[in-house]
């Protein structure tokens, strides 16, 4: 059997250009040529769409689609009939065809994998503050990043994957100064905690100490004072003080004083606070290291915010002399983009300290020194979108070369069916404990199941960790980046459900019966006959290359993840109806076993992809 290309969009494409100018003399764009699947309504596999044509010949669709139609069938060996709707030429391709793209994808050993073409793309996704753990809302991010990472590679591009690890600023020191004032020296080795848990509790702690503080002050004459002399209407005093709070952190604050002391000390070089902020930080990044390797994630080059703030200042003060930004009475920096649609925005403090946006205008131009880079990839949840359309029109005004190809991926909420979670409040749900509830569900399924009887209780716990990370994790993939999620640790694992064990459990079922018998030959399968069911599972493979590169160019996995569950869902029907290990024939037999091999080796590298790994058994 001769093998022929999988991308029918190559040989379709090329017969319509070659047959255009042959008989109408007319010059078609390749790029531009529309091919479908052809609707369930009508007979055949694939449609030429013909109505761009017709204006330019002049002529009646219909008789255009049967006079291409007719050299078609003529000129390409591999279609079998063709038929004429409207403006819609409608091609069957015939059973060889079929036969020769299933066997190329048998032999594929990298299928779905795209040829290198080294344009340079930056992912950052994490980026957590260094003041408190990872939590649920982290996972999205770190799944989404990640995901896209994976993608992207198999796209073609060389990919960077990076952090922006938020190490200094307000909230850093609020640990700091908690740990200072109420920690009493002790460590998380001393309290055999790990080390972002550790300082998080002291986030928590700094929180709970503040708001003690401003009860007291409200109670007091001075807060009295301030309630009196505003002009609030009928404004009452828990909503008042509400709205007050950040003014008080600022301005009256004991607490929120002596952390900006903190910060200002910080940021001036002074000995003990850098050496608490080093001691403080160590132990955060002993703690994330064990999340992400749980999590199966890692990076090529970590940035810190430390050293990007600087740049960002330096370049603040740059435009400020020509004139891209103004000084306010206090001294604070500002940038006014009221004619772009936006405000006013902050770019330094009138105490010299740095902003978020201070930070991030330097990052962006490291990075690009760095890498040379031809798209950033910025994966930060939907509530900060604000930000990053001010941070992308500042970098045009500073006319950085890089500038229009930053994107920002944005994505939507995590809740548990319990609702939202407050870091601050000590809410927070943490990931470690996420992933290792998520594995429990999985144990227990199992457990109910009694599938894994026979293995060691190490070989259990590894298949166990596999199943949770993947019902985990697909959970949150499925979901288009943009809408909400509530994720629900039970249905997870649901092996009946869209999940991940799903599809795991479609693998693992091809590997058992592989095990029993893999003897393909592919020389009895040049004379099988196909049935359409087969048909369209092989169209639904020929899909899979183009789908990772379409995913990959819209960011947006959930496109993949959905794929590998129709797919597991169409094998689960396949391996219903049709006889494998009992084929009615050698030939049925030889091809089927390679179809199911095929479908396999798709989930698995789409799931590879995703993040997530396959069991041999479950």
């Amino acid at each position: 059997m001769n093998k022929l290309s999988t991308d029918y969009t190559e040989i379709l494409t090329d017969a319509l250009k070659n047959i255009m100018s042959s008989l109408y003399d007319l010059e078609i764009d390749p790029d531009k040529v529309i091919i479908n699947h052809t609707k369930k309504e009508f007979k055949g596999d694939y449609t030429v769409v013909l109505f761009p044509y017709v204006k330019q010949l002049r002529k009646n669709p219909v008789e255009i689609g049967n006079a291409v139609g007719q050299r078609m069938l003529e000129e390409v060996a591999s279609i079998s009939e063709f038929n004429v709707v409207a403006g819609f030429l409608n091609l069957s391709f015939n059973n060889d065809y079929w036969l020769g793209q299933a066997t190329n994808i048998f032999e594929e050993a990298q299928y779905g994998q795209h040829l290198v073409h080294g344009r340079k793309v930056m992912v950052e996704f994490a980026s957590p503050n260094t003041n408190k753990p990872l939590h649920l809302g982290h996972i999205r991010n770190i799944l989404l990043g990640w995901s896209c990472s994976k993608m992207l590679s198999a796209a073609g591009y060389d990919v960077i994957k990076t952090q922006i690890v938020n190490d200094r600023g307000i909230a850093i020191c609020k640990s700091m100064l908690a740990w200072k004032e109420y920690g009493n020296g002790e460590t998380p080795e001393s309290t055999d905690s790990k080390g972002d848990h550790f300082v998080g509790k002291y986030y928590v702690l700094f929180e709970k100490k503040f708001q003690e503080e401003y009860k007291e002050w409200q109670q007091s004459e001075k807060g009295c004072e301030v309630y009196d002399n505003r002009e609030v209407a009928e404004m009452d005093e828990a909503t008042f003080f509400k709205k007050l709070k950040n003014e008080y952190f600022n301005t009256y604050s004991g607490i929120g004083r002596r952390s900006k002391d903190l910060l200002i000390a910080w940021e001036n070089g002074d000995e003990e606070a850098v050496e608490l902020w080093k001691r403080m930080n160590g132990w955060v990044y002993e703690g994330f290291e064990e999340t992400y390797e749980r999590l199966g994630v890692t990076f090529d080059k970590l940035y810190y915010e430390s050293d990007t703030y600087l740049l960002g200042k330096d370049t603040i003060k740059h435009g400020l002399d020509k004139g891209l930004f103004y000084k306010a009475d206090d001294g604070s920096v500002w940038i006014d983009l009221e004619e772009e649609g936006y405000d006013q925005k902050i770019l330094l403090r009138s105490d010299g300290t740095s902003v978020y946006m201070t930070q991030d205008i330097g990052t962006a131009m490291a990075r690009y020194r760095d890498y040379a880079l031809e798209r950033m990839v910025y994966v930060v949840g939907d509530e900060q979108e604000y930000h990053f359309q001010i941070l992308f029109e500042i970098l045009k005004k500073l006319e950085e070369p890089y500038a229009d190809q930053l994107y920002h991926l944005s994505y939507g909420m995590i809740e548990l069916p319990e609702g939202r979670m407050k870091s601050r409040e000590g809410t927070i749900v943490d990931a470690d404990d996420l992933v290792e509830e998520v594995v429990e569900e999985a144990r227990k399924s199992s457990l109910e199941r009694g599938e894994l009887a026979g293995e060691t209780e190490e070989e259990k716990n590894a298949i166990l960790r596999k199943i949770g990370l993947a019902a985990l994790k697909y959970s949150i993939i499925k979901v288009t980046p943009k809408k909400w999620i509530t994720f629900n640790p039970k249905e997870s694992v649901d092996m009946q459900g869209q999940t991940g064990p799903y599809i795991q459990n479609a693998y693992v079922r091809i590997k058992s019966i592989l095990r029993r018998d893999d003897a393909i030959d592919l020389g009895h399968i040049a004379s099988y006959s196909l049935h359409d069911d087969e048909k369209d599972l092989i169209k639904t493979l020929i899909d899979y290359p183009e789908l990772v590169r379409q995913s990959a160019e819209s960011l947006n996995p959930a496109d993949l993840a959905n794929y590998l569950y129709n797919l597991a869902k169409t094998f689960h029907k396949y391996y219903h109806d049709f006889r494998i290990l009992k084929a009615e024939s050698t030939e049925a037999k030889s091809f089927r076993l390679m179809m199911i091999s095929n479908i396999a080796k798709v989930l698995n590298h789409g799931f590879e992809l995703l993040g997530m790994e396959m069991p041999e058994r479950m």
